[in-house]
């Protein structure tokens, strides 16, 4: 065949019609989506480096226990002394942005998917496209149409990162027992009292899976998002590509290779039982409190 089909032309000129008819909208979006990131970037900023790391280790200790609190306080003492606590900030700031995005879009359309047969044969062609395009390719529209900065590189990631809160809230609800459903339907529970009551804390710890999945991909996206100024990061890291510096590669590298297990293991904790550490330390706390 000597001719092909150009879908590349197609899209641009999809594009080029959204910028011409719906720059006003597009820039209403951006702003808000820029205003709520400076917000989050803000509350992260504010504090001194040290009450932030404490945080971290108390939800470590809390969560998982002594030995992961020691590496939460050695991994965060290792960035601030490398230099790179502010740019590990913005990157935290960018990932809470877009996560926070993620699942109050995702979680919903997941419950909704879970209720309808219908939704749910929809939307699934649609999340396999956004999590098997290549990331790199969400940041070119999203420049031409919200501009440089970390608007594009936020709502690119959060393409990218949604599809499995959607996926794993729609597979929490759809697997909690019958039994359990019909329990609560027999003592009088409605439809909302019912997702509320019955299925959604049933379905938690498939949720807080999701949650943990779309933190981790939402934190390597904001990354490749510095390519269009997000900042963060992975301005470092695509610095040391540009310049050749395995020592700048290797040190904001292992800035996000840290942070991304920091936050893997805390997210991930509140989806499983806890741990005897855990326990002793709530223990702990219960007796101080009855004191």
């Amino acid at each position: 065949m000597s001719e092909k089909l150009d879908l590349g032309s197609w899209v641009n000129d999809l594009v080029q019609h959204l910028l011409e008819n719906y720059s006003g909208a597009f820039e209403q979006i951006g702003g808000l989506v820029g205003g709520f990131s400076e917000l989050i970037e803000h509350l992260l900023m504010w504090p001194p480096s040290w009450v932030l790391i404490a945080i971290f280790i108390g939800l470590g200790l809390w969560r998982i226990g002594v030995r992961f609190a020691a590496f939460t306080a050695a991994s965060l003492a290792l960035i601030v002394l490398t230099g790179f606590w502010e740019q590990t900030v913005v990157t935290l700031g960018l990932t809470f942005s877009a996560t926070l995005i993620s699942l109050l879009l995702g979680v919903p359309l997941g419950i909704w998917a879970a209720k309808s047969e219908r939704v749910a044969y929809v939307i699934r062609p649609v999340l396999d496209f956004m999590q098997t395009m290549p990331a790199f390719v969400y940041l070119i529209p999203a420049a031409m149409l919200f501009g440089l900065g970390r608007v594009p590189g936020i709502i690119a990631t959060v393409i990218f990162a949604m599809p499995p809160a959607v996926r794993l809230t729609s597979l929490g609800i759809r697997q909690v027992n019958k039994e359990i459903v019909e329990a609560g339907q027999s003592f009088g529970c409605n439809g909302w009292q019912l997702l509320f009551k019955v299925q959604l804390p049933n379905a938690m710890p498939s949720i807080m899976a999701g949650v943990n999945q779309t933190i981790m991909m939402a934190l390597s996206m904001v990354i490749i998002a510095s390519m269009v100024g997000a900042g963060g990061l992975g301005n470092d890291v695509l610095a040391s590509i540009q310049r050749l510096d395995i020592g700048l590669g290797f040190e904001s590298g292992m800035a996000v290779v840290l942070l991304a297990i920091i936050l893997d293991r805390i997210t991930e904790s509140f989806g499983t039982p806890q741990t005897t550490s855990r326990r002793r330390f709530a223990w702990l706390t219960a007796r101080l409190q009855r004191q």
